[in-house]
């Protein structure tokens, strides 16, 4: 039989505040265990949360920023359930009255398609602390630091259907939530990470099947790799007349597998009811309003500018607007350089191919926009030839110097001088007698093949610093005196 994956995913967004979302702890990552928590993220008896103002804002929007309805009256509420890194035995979130209602979210699949998924919710939480168990020989280590730190977990309807939409969906979300500035989207420290809800149904059926839920994905290609694998377990289960359990699972990265956790909880066992230590958050609409129009420019508008704006098409200008800083980057060279689409190219294929092999993120890179286009220019202006000018590149991402000095340093200045230029066309075709006949006996066509041996000669001779078009029209001027 064939089977259809019904998926949707839960987010949860670490927001980039400074302090916790119910007290003035820190949220710096990577600090000593246990020295970011303090006795309102401890649970200490009389201790009161105060709600994060920062925290409301960046929820407000993020909802803005999918258009999606947004709460101007959200309740908290307990929910309530016992674990050893959840000190008050509660964990105070949202459930009826979530700060985001529903919304829609556009994807663009590989092949340039694009798809809309339903936001279902999006709600203000706190998290939980970290259990650790690699270093304590069968016990359990508790460090409360992130315990309190503020999270807005990201509903989506069930409208992902396999692991590629899943994967372009949650980049989509990185991109818009580091446009927003609202979170960094680091899956390595743990500030995205993802539940995945996962049934599979016969093809052509409306009816859902039993879903699996998969906690606390924190990257990309596991994402892609724990839907595959679950999608081949599910439907193992089917094909063979079992029926699948309704559980919450773990991806086991190491061994590419899904292993099972627990039964699968329900609303009700959590017994959530209203936070009594905090009012409802009523939003006013002057104050919405105020943060919609403080938006910056989100990467779908700014992908369809870099179209009109640049005449990009559709692959580049999304590959150049993903991320707000290669977008800021590219904007600084094409318009440091005049020209939009030679950016454009050095951007995707020198700069960020040099940024993959040395796996340096852009904030890392040796060469800075200005200094990008500064070596664009002197294409332009002839004073290297494309060629030359990724050698140059080479130079100075190893720190070299900008690439006028690297270009006066190795001597390696285009050659445009048609006195000189001439000389060495000359000699070429003096020293070339058989190629010059078989260039004079060939058709129109063929001449053109013909002449790349003439036009690597002069390069060779010019050490590659000739001017590649001034050789062309100069090997075509001596080439047809021949005839």
């Amino acid at each position: 039989m064939s089977w259809e994956a019904v998926i949707g995913l839960e987010v949860h967004l670490q927001l980039a505040t400074d302090s916790k979302i119910f007290s003035g702890a820190a949220t710096t990552f990577g600090a000593e265990p246990n020295t970011q928590a303090c006795a309102v993220d401890l649970a200490m008896p009389g201790m009161l949360p105060v709600l994060n103002e920062l925290a409301v804002r960046y929820a407000v929007m993020f909802g803005l920023g999918i258009g999606a309805e947004i709460g101007t009256r959200s309740v908290f509420d307990r929910k309530n359930y016992f674990y050893p890194d959840l000190p008050k035995g509660y964990q105070i979130s949202q459930f009826h009255h979530p700060i985001v209602g529903r919304g829609r979210f556009e994807i663009t699949l590989e092949d340039g398609s694009t798809r809309e998924i339903g936001i279902t919710r999006a709600h203000l939480e706190e998290d939980a602390g970290k259990s650790l168990h690699e270093d304590f020989h069968g016990q359990s280590g508790i460090d409360l630091n992130r315990a309190g730190t503020p999270l807005l977990e990201i509903v989506t309807e069930p409208d992902l259907r396999s692991a590629e939409e899943a994967v372009a969906y949650l980049k989509a979300l990185h991109s818009l939530v580091t446009y927003l500035g609202i979170s960094d989207g680091n899956m390595a420290e743990g500030s995205m990470r993802c539940d995945i809800n996962i049934s599979l149904r016969p093809t052509g059926s409306d009816q859902l099947g039993t879903r699996a839920e998969i906690k606390n994905v924190n990257s990309f290609r596991f994402v892609e790799r724990a839907i595959r694998h679950e999608i081949e377990r599910q439907s193992d289960i089917l094909e063979d007349g079992g029926k699948v359990v309704q559980e919450t699972r773990l991806y086991d990265a190491e061994r590419d597998e899904t292993r099972s956790m627990r039964s699968k909880e329900v609303a009700n066992d959590y017994r959530y009811f209203p936070e009594p230590d905090l009012l409802p958050v009523v939003l006013d609409d002057a104050w919405v309003e105020e943060i919609r129009a403080g938006l910056p420019e989100l990467p779908v508008e700014k992908r369809q500018r870099f179209e009109q704006q640049y005449s990009l098409g559709a692959y580049d200008a999304g590959v150049l607007s993903a991320s707000r800083p290669l977008a800021d980057y590219f904007e600084t060279v094409a318009g440091g350089c005049g020209d939009a689409k030679l950016a454009a190219n050095w951007v995707q294929v020198e700069l960020l191919g040099q940024l993959n092999r040395n796996d340096l993120g852009l904030a890392d890179s040796p060469v800075s926009a200005e200094a990008l286009a500064g070596l664009l220019q002197r294409i332009q202006d002839n004073s290297i030839s494309g060629k030359i000018a990724k050698q140059v590149f080479e130079a100075m991402w190893q720190g070299e110097g900008s690439a006028d000095e690297v270009i006066e340093a190795r001597g390696l200045k285009q050659v445009s001088d048609s006195g000189e230029l001439e000389a060495m066309v000359a000699r070429v075709v003096a020293d070339s007698p058989d190629q010059v006949a078989q260039y004079r006996a060939a058709d129109e066509g063929k001449r053109k093949k013909l002449v790349g041996y003439f036009v690597g000669q002069v390069m060779k001779l010019s050490r590659g610093q000739a001017n590649p078009k001034m050789v062309n029209d100069l090997l075509a001027q001596a080439l047809d005196e021949t005839d």
